[in-house]
């Protein structure tokens, strides 16, 4: 198994970036997929999640309004589009699949399988 994640950078504040996950040896939508962040001395947060059936989309407070993710069967992919970013959204963002059912799985013990992380870096 295997999660690519790709499409960060530096950017300015105000900007947007969109992050993808490519994921092979499982399939997205057989699994509850999340967005994780760390920041620099900071712990792994979840910032936003799909399940299973997409009907229910999670996204940490700090992000509503601001991150959309989503998922792409065909292409087997998971995005995470983010606008009006902020300098606190520096971190290096990673994608996640969990095996659990639940609607939401904020713990990172929680997640089986691990993309390598790609860093954003938003300037003032």
């Amino acid at each position: 198994v295997q999660l690519q994640a790709s499409g960060g950078g530096l950017v300015q504040a105000g900007d947007s970036l969109r992050l993808s996950c490519l994921a092979s040896g499982l399939t997205v939508k057989d699994y509850y997929m999340g967005w994780f962040r760390q920041p620099p001395g900071k712990e792994r947060e979840l910032v936003a999640a799909i399940t299973r059936n997409g009907e229910y989309l999670y996204y940490e407070d700090d992000v509503k309004g601001r991150f959309t993710i989503s998922r792409d069967n065909a292409e087997n992919t998971v995005a995470l589009q983010m606008n009006s970013l902020r300098r606190d959204d520096t971190a290096v963002y990673y994608c996640a699949a969990s095996d659990r059912q639940y609607r939401k799985v904020l713990n990172p013990v929680f997640y089986d399988y691990w993309g390598q992380g790609t860093l954003v870096t938003v300037s003032s």
